[in-house]
């Protein structure tokens, strides 16, 4: 399986004059590498690592195309290590067997391995207890690439001997940077108006790789003459965003959206409810959630938010998709706007706990049914005070049983239809004790 690693000595090779423009434009010193200024400068991790002369084990966790696989084989040219690579998409315990055999013979002859693993997360558990030995007895100097969270993909014993180096999307100027020497390699412009070359940056989102590859297409059409933005669209279809559905992105979008309508930021919410939407999150899924925060964060300051969010998803199963989505997007609104409380999400969890505590306590015999001459007899139901027959409809009896003392578990706020609930409710408390 002499495919899935190879053995690199320094200098890194030339890119082939005819490969890829994103492979030719491959950087051959740290300082080349844009966007990671904070990892690879004199003061960043990396930078600091080169410097002394010594890396330690390290994940590299960020976006597709932010340069972890340039970095890693320009570490080992930095430091001389032997540079090894391996795919955890297409290798097994044999092969990982056989990385380490290598690397061993390598280290009796005096010369260290960098061992770069790409997509090192899709290792299994036990696979990943695999690389601890090697790593502890310097055997390999482990550089792992991630573009899924770490710290729930990653064992605990392979992150606590490694260090977690976090790459950024690349922001505009990176890529720019990008195009202006894709355009010096090619000795020519791109052929965009200014509004298109932007339009450009923006649908890579972040991901070097897939401009460059953008670019290198516009490069081999000849154009009578430069694309604006509307041209670019037509000739270049659109990348679709990072988002997968069981992964980070998932809950990250999820959160950024429940705490917008906690904000009562109706526009972020709008935004990050279209950004899982446009990239194929389930609408059933994105009602569950609304109708979740309607019961969470608003309750009784807005009872009506329970009812918008049962009516969006009544009519997005009616109408489907995309008109039915509208319906969402008005359940959305009508969330982020309304009055704020989780009065009722506190009470839940007061009253939960008394319950668990209290165990199986009898309510007061006034307010338990008799259905028999038995139970009448034993006091069910004597002396139960009928509310309905009071004046105000109100009796103020006790209700909780003997063995414990009246709780408060929901206090509603002065925000909303709560303000209303709070006075009656002090009216209430009110008459109990002058009862």
């Amino acid at each position: 399986m002499s495919d899935l690693f190879a053995d690199f000595a320094p200098p890194v090779p030339d890119p082939p004059a005819a490969g890829p423009l994103a492979d030719r434009l491959r950087p051959t010193t740290l300082s080349d590498v844009v966007g990671q200024d904070h990892l690879t400068g004199p003061e960043g991790a990396i930078g600091r690592m080169v410097a002394a002369g010594k890396l330690s084990s390290m994940i590299l966790w960020g976006p597709p195309g932010t340069g972890k696989t340039t970095i890693a084989r320009l570490l080992a040219d930095a430091v001389g290590l032997r540079y090894a690579q391996i795919s955890a998409v297409f290798s097994g315990v044999a092969d990982l067997k056989k990385v380490f055999a290598e690397a061993r013979d390598h280290a009796r002859l005096g010369r260290k391995t960098l061992l770069f693993v790409d997509e090192i997360h899709r290792f299994n558990r036990a696979q990943q207890d695999g690389f601890l030995p090697y790593v502890e007895d310097g055997t390999v100097t482990l550089v792992g690439a991630t573009t899924e969270n770490p710290s729930f993909e990653l064992n605990a014993a392979l992150l606590s001997r490694s260090q977690v180096l976090i790459l950024h999307r690349l922001g505009a100027d990176a890529l720019n940077e990008l195009l202006a020497r894709g355009e010096a390699l090619e000795e020519r412009p791109l052929p965009l108006t200014d509004a298109a070359r932007a339009a450009l940056v923006a649908s890579a989102d972040g991901d070097g790789r897939f401009l460059l590859n953008q670019a290198e297409t516009l490069f081999s059409i000849q154009l009578p003459e430069p694309l604006d933005p509307a041209g670019l669209s037509a000739l270049l279809q659109r990348r679709v965003a990072v988002y997968d559905k069981d992964r980070e992105g998932h809950y990250n979008l999820i959160s950024a959206l429940h705490k917008s309508l906690r904000g009562s930021d109706p526009q972020a919410a709008l935004y990050y409810m279209a950004r899982m939407l446009t990239a194929g999150e389930e609408p059933l899924y994105v009602l569950r959630r609304l109708t979740r925060f309607a019961s969470e964060d608003i309750g009784l300051a807005d009872p009506q938010a329970l009812v918008q969010c049962l009516a969006a998803k009544d009519a997005y199963e009616f109408l489907g998709s995309p008109e039915g989505e509208l319906a969402i997007v008005q359940a959305c609104l009508y969330l982020a706007t309304a009055p704020k409380s989780n009065a009722a999400y506190k009470a839940q969890k007061a009253a939960f706990k008394a319950a668990r505590e209290t165990g199986s306590l009898m309510p007061p015999p006034s307010i338990l049914n008799a259905p028999t001459r038995l139970m009448k007899d034993i006091g069910y139901g004597k002396g139960y005070a009928y509310d309905h027959d009071q004046q105000d409809g109100f009796s103020g009896a006790n209700y909780w049983p003997e063995e414990m003392p009246p709780a408060r578990f929901y206090e509603p706020t002065g925000r909303g239809f709560e303000q209303r609930i709070a006075e009656r409710m002090a009216w209430w408390d009110e008459r109990r004790q002058t009862s």
